[in-house]
């Protein structure tokens, strides 16, 4: 058991994740394991501005810190120093505002640990810390001791060795009234037959399945189920959905570059079942509890979600997983060898499952 009495009241912990989507995610499930074991304790998470929706509606979190990272590159590119340096002052009154008992560096880089360091927090355990940030630690707990296997398996890992209550240990994504309202009108306006998610964006092209692929699995989905595929990404995302959307026609809903993130939450809540390649939407699914198929190839962060109605497709080659330095020359074989009919095929066996269980 962790030396911690989390248990007294006015006990603090302070969680450090500062992105990416996906990862806060992931990391979300210590949340209720904190909670759980130290009921009593007030919980502080340090995020960047992009990632801080996902934490604004949940109910597990009693304060966010963000740290606007960007805004300071933008004045240290533009030589305004009086004003960065008023700024990180600033920054480090709020980040301090608390006496932190507790610290959990979870991004394990020197970015993040050297918050964990300048928190004043007493004790201070980081997770896989590298890049010399285990030098500002008490402890650090190897990020590779749980199943690689399962999603998560790094933040589970610590919840164990912190002694924390993980039987339960499923991922949670906060959504506004405002967010379920207008998720609830998209799911009325697509009938009794539902909406299919699809999830085909990320910020790197080896992580992506083939565009005409997405446009006949719309197609089929709609054929054969009468449910459309409602696409969803970011602004940058919007010329590649509008050609997926013009090829497969009136089987897509395009949302794409339409919704805020907590938004497109909302509407995966509300789906039927989500596809989608490795990235933070699509680890949403299996967050709600929604019928989930992930696409991976260049990368395979997990195979077992603990959700029975998540499935990995994933073909190994000898190459993979290549992550960020593929060998194919551009190919991607990993990913075009995932044929549309192999993912109808699991679409079909996990709205078969859902509907014997409804």
């Amino acid at each position: 058991m962790f030396d911690f009495n989390g248990s007294v009241k006015g006990s603090t912990v302070l969680i450090i994740r500062l992105s990416a989507i996906g990862d806060v995610v992931m990391a979300s499930p210590l949340l209720k394991a904190i909670r759980c074991t130290w009921p009593n304790v007030h919980i502080t998470w340090l995020v960047e501005p992009q990632a801080m929706p996902l934490l604004i509606d949940n109910d597990e979190i009693d304060r966010i810190v963000v740290w606007p990272k960007g805004n300071w590159k933008k004045l240290f590119r533009t030589l305004r120093w009086w004003r960065l340096i008023r700024e990180i002052r600033d920054f480090l009154v709020e980040l301090r505002a608390e006496r932190y008992d507790l610290a959990l560096d979870l991004q394990g880089l020197f970015k993040s640990g050297i918050w964990a360091w300048l928190s004043g927090a007493r004790e201070r355990v980081g997770l896989g810390s590298r890049e010399g940030s285990g030098l500002l630690m008490t402890r650090v707990v190897d990020r590779k001791g749980g199943d690689p296997r399962r999603i998560g398996s790094e933040y589970l890992h610590l919840a164990q060795e912190l002694g924390l209550q993980a039987d339960d240990f499923f991922m949670h994504v906060g959504v506004s009234t405002a967010d379920e309202a207008a998720a609830a009108e998209i799911a009325q306006s697509h009938g009794p037959a539902g909406y299919v998610v699809g999830c085909p964006f990320t910020t790197r092209p080896q992580k992506h399945w083939v565009e005409a692929y997405w446009a006949d699995l719309a197609r089929q989905l709609y054929e054969r189920l009468g449910a459309r595929l409602v696409l969803l990404g970011g602004p940058g995302d919007r010329e590649a959905a509008a050609r997926i959307a013009a090829a497969a026609g009136e089987a897509v809903d395009n949302r794409v570059g339409e919704t805020s993130l907590t938004g497109a939450a909302a509407i995966i809540s509300h789906a039927r079942l989500l596809i989608g390649v490795d990235t933070g939407l699509t680890h949403m699914g299996p967050a709600f509890n929604v019928p989930t198929i992930a696409l991976f190839g260049s990368t395979c962060p997990y195979l077992e979600t603990g959700r029975d109605n998540t499935v990995v497709i994933y073909h190994e080659l000898p190459c993979s997983p290549c992550r960020r330095n593929p060998t194919c020359g551009g190919r991607f074989d990993c990913l075009t060898g995932i044929s549309v009919d192999e993912v109808m095929g699991q679409v079909e066996r996990l709205l078969s499952r859902a509907e014997s269980m409804a």
